[in-house]
């Protein structure tokens, strides 16, 4: 019987053998790695980019020309679509199809390679031409009508590219620093310009043959942008599949072109939408809504793909139901906004609002009242002019004051409500002076005489007070009281 020590060693040598093999193994991926690597090299040093077929290698593939000659006996024989009651993956149409969609993504590739190899040729002639045109297929037509002419105005583009951009190019031509190609270079980049052209014509065969399928292979699709665009979508994403796959904002600027302003405004340059903008429906809308609407199309296709790719509606239901969506949308937005309805006034209270009463609140408008004064202030009599504080009608206006009778302003003396404190009217009462004779304040106790001059005199003496404790002081025979303490 095996000890647990026995145990743990035959674990630490199962593993110390693991370890090993995968030592051994990731050795030989690291031997194929530097392999491949070393072929991939040799391929490169052996590549002749002065020879076309080097470079360009699809159309003389044998699934190329199996997968065109397929395509034009499928156009010839015009079929009206694919068999009832068989499964779509395992129609030899779809799947030629699906061979149709990996194609044309393999013609744009080798599109690109042979516009590179033509503009790597035609450099040395015409340098400015590929910032100026760059479409390849353009730029193809246009370095296969120019060849190698100096002059371009002997050559005739009109067709080939907008009005403004071959003035453009024109202008351009007279001020290169390019020199003409050797006979058998421009030789060279002509057959690379013939290619471009039949890889874009089998492009179009391609496409023809997808959108006469469409409407059984992606009919809710094919509802919404139509069976010609919806090819395009399909071919350039790579199938059905992978455009079920693509978000919204991606499938939006599928096929988009660059295209080269050439110092013009961008003000009215078109929108980031590639094959959306070829719809009915995106024709159809105005310019200020054009970019709303390329969004909503490209989202609901993106719906309408992922339908088609599940098999979920085969009659297309879905996709003419979210082909109105879009419709209706649109038409809401070009609605004008509804007219600003007048606001009705509240409805006024039947019951009368609570008001504060009291003692304290009545005398509060006694003390704020309007006085009789300020009423006849506020009035004026029918032909009569006021009097006015500057006289002529200048400065504060005194109303019916004053028009009693007399030409005297004058106060009607109207006992006041309000009661005063009794302690203000004790304080006021105490101030006075006792009895009813008061004293002027313009009287003085100094006299001037013309014997002695300037005299001290007595001014109540003067007003005839003799009487009383204060008569004594200013007496010619008073004398010094003294008092007597008890």
């Amino acid at each position: 019987m095996a000890t647990l020590e026995d145990s743990f060693l035959a674990d630490l040598d199962d593993l110390s053998d693991n370890e090993a093999e995968l030592d051994e193994s990731e050795g030989d991926d690291a031997k194929k790695d530097e392999e491949d690597i070393d072929m991939d090299m040799a391929d490169l040093e052996t590549l002749n980019y002065d020879d076309l077929d080097s470079v360009s290698k699809l159309q003389k593939s044998q699934r190329y020309l199996d997968i065109m000659q397929k395509v034009e006996e499928a156009l010839g024989k015009e079929s009206d679509g694919t068999e009832k009651g068989t499964v779509l993956e395992d129609d030899p149409e779809y799947k030629l199809i699906v061979d149709c969609n990996q194609l044309s993504v393999d013609i744009e590739n080798e599109i690109a390679i042979v516009h590179n190899f033509i503009r790597d040729k035609y450099r040395l002639k015409f340098q400015e031409l590929e910032s100026l045109v760059n479409h390849p297929i353009d730029y193809a037509r246009v370095v296969k009508k120019i060849g190698n002419e100096t002059d371009l105005t002997l050559v005739d583009l009109e067709g080939l590219l907008p009005s403004a951009i071959i003035m453009v190019v024109s202008v351009t031509a007279l001020t290169t620093k390019g020199s003409p190609l050797p006979e058998d270079v421009l030789q060279k980049t002509l057959e690379a310009c013939d290619r471009a052209l039949e890889l874009d014509s089998a492009r179009k065969k391609v496409l023809d043959f997808v959108e006469s399928k469409m409407g059984s292979i992606a009919p809710n699709l094919s509802a919404i942008v139509g069976s010609a665009v919806a090819a395009k979508l399909m071919g350039t994403a790579g199938g059905l599949s992978a455009l079920a796959k693509m978000p919204a904002c991606n499938v939006q600027v599928l096929g988009h072109k660059r295209k080269n302003l050439a110092g013009f405004s961008s003000a009215t340059s078109q929108l980031r939408v590639g094959y959306l903008e070829q719809t009915e429906i995106f024709q159809s809308t105005p310019p200020a809504l054009k970019s709303r609407a390329g969004r909503i199309l490209a989202a609901k296709s993106t719906l309408a793909a992922r339908v088609d790719a599940t098999r979920g509606d085969p009659s297309g239901t879905n996709g003419k139901a979210l082909r109105e969506e879009i419709r209706k949308k649109i038409e809401k937005w070009q609605e004008p906004p509804p007219a600003r309805q007048p606001k009705p006034l509240p409805v006024p209270d039947s019951e009368p609002k609570k008001r504060r009463g009291g003692r304290r609140l009545r005398k509060m408008k006694e003390r704020y009242a309007v006085t009789d004064m300020r009423k006849l202030a506020n009035r004026m009599a029918f032909g009569t002019p006021e009097e006015s504080s500057l006289g002529d009608g200048l400065g504060e206006g005194y109303g019916m004051l004053g028009q009693a009778g007399s030409n005297r302003l004058r106060i009607s003396s109207v006992p006041s409500k309000l009661k005063i404190n009794p302690t203000i009217a004790k304080k006021l009462k105490e101030r006075n002076y006792a009895g009813g004779a008061t004293t002027s304040g313009l009287t003085s106790s100094l006299a001037f005489t013309p014997v002695q001059g300037i005299e001290l005199c007595n001014p109540q003496q003067a007003l005839g007070l003799g009487s009383g404790t204060q008569s004594t002081y200013f007496s010619e025979s008073g004398t010094f009281s003294k008092l007597k303490k008890i």
